[in-house]
């Protein structure tokens, strides 16, 4: 049985919105708009409190996010949790934003078929998202070429009878704030894979996945790409890297790889951990890749531990932006005044979901069975 206070958020998402889009407006409820700034500063989730908060910095947000809190299945019995996502797209937002419109979905699908949650749930659930978005593309690359060169990361996390599940494509993360006793401090742990080629690890696996394309990954003014094109090496999208049918006219020859291709160059595969929760945990912390190419693991934790539940995320973009700011020499005042696109030069868009682990709700949600 779901107790009262659980049920009263059962049902309940949330997804940031810009200029009308989605479900989420101005206001106390469902968060407020700050020019470029989006933000919840506080709301429940089923084992405790979180804070959310996005800023904008392309001509168009390609981050895109959400929570939801309830039963994961098409069952109200359950098993209920907290699902997080965290959609950071490039070359446009339209995966992303499919993801956010899609994957949910296919967690409680599966969870339903599965009967519980599991690695193999959202596995599926990523696959098969990824199969829906290239089906799209199909019918739509012809008449809008560009929809081939589209796609995401996409870092999930979710909260199940005590234990955590996190799976990753591409380079958002997710680092966990854990009470070290010994040392009286909250230690940052990182929890995610990232697929990201600056990694020496993920150009290795590359390189072995295709032992006959010595070009697999080029260095390019100090930068390492796939192909010479991009940093990820796995994603949701991106279909002129995936399928050799759109590596070819109408798409422009900037995105088109020199070469035929036989098998995928970029994979959809996420990397997943499942960890039992414990007490020690005691909040997780949810950004696209423009927050930590600002911040530190630590840095982040600490600031998250040093300061109220009430608005934190929205504390740790603007700490991201006063480091935006002195690394161009200039006041965070006077970046505040640039407007979007034009604010592409000093950062990525942002976007942070701190979700915080109250442990006696943790414990009666370990305990119950669905």
């Amino acid at each position: 049985m779901v107790s009262r206070s659980l049920k009263r958020i059962a049902s309940r998402c949330w997804r940031p919105s810009f200029d009308g889009e989605n479900s989420c407006k101005a206001g106390d409820a469902n968060g407020r708009v700050d020019g470029l700034l989006w933000y919840k500063d506080s709301g429940e989730h089923y084992t405790g409190k979180f804070s959310m908060a996005v800023i904008q910095a392309n001509n168009l947000l390609e981050d895109h996010s959400q929570l939801e809190s309830g039963p994961l299945s098409s069952f109200q019995s359950g098993p209920y949790g907290t699902f997080v996502g965290i959609y950071d797209g490039h070359g446009g937002p339209e995966a992303a934003r499919f993801i956010n419109e899609h994957l949910f979905d296919y967690i409680k699908k599966f969870t339903t078929e599965n009967h519980g949650m599991s690695a193999d749930v959202i596995n599926k659930a990523f696959l098969a998202t990824e199969e829906d978005f290239l089906t799209l593309v199909k019918k739509q690359w012809l008449s809008k070429p560009l929809i081939a060169s589209v796609g995401s990361c996409c870092l999930v996390g979710i909260v199940c009878s005590g234990l955590l599940y996190v799976a990753n494509v591409g380079d958002s993360r997710v680092v966990l704030g854990r009470l070290e006793k010994a040392f009286k401090e909250v230690k940052a742990i990182q929890l995610s894979t990232e697929h990201n080629v600056r990694c020496e690890s993920v150009r290795e696996e590359l390189q072995s996945l295709h032992p006959d394309d010595p070009k697999i990954v080029v260095l390019r003014h100090k930068v390492w790409r796939v192909k010479g094109i991009i940093q990820i090496a796995r994603s949701i999208g991106d279909a002129y890297l995936k399928k050799d049918e759109f590596n070819k006219e109408p798409l422009l020859p900037r995105f088109r790889v020199s070469e035929p291709f036989e098998k995928p160059i970029l994979q959809a595969k996420p990397s997943i951990l499942v960890q039992k929760l414990s007490p020690k945990d005691r909040f997780l912390i949810f950004a696209s890749d423009g927050l930590w190419e600002l911040l530190s693991n630590q840095d982040a934790v600490n600031i998250v531990n040093a300061c109220p539940r009430t608005g934190i995320a929205r504390k740790l973009v603007k700490a991201a932006l006063r480091e935006a700011a002195k690394k161009r020499e200039m006041r965070y005042s006077d970046l505040k005044k640039v407007d979007r696109g034009v604010r592409r030069h000093f950062h990525d868009d942002i976007t942070v979901i701190v979700l915080f682990l109250d442990s006696h709700l943790l414990s009666r949600a370990s305990c119950r069975r669905f």
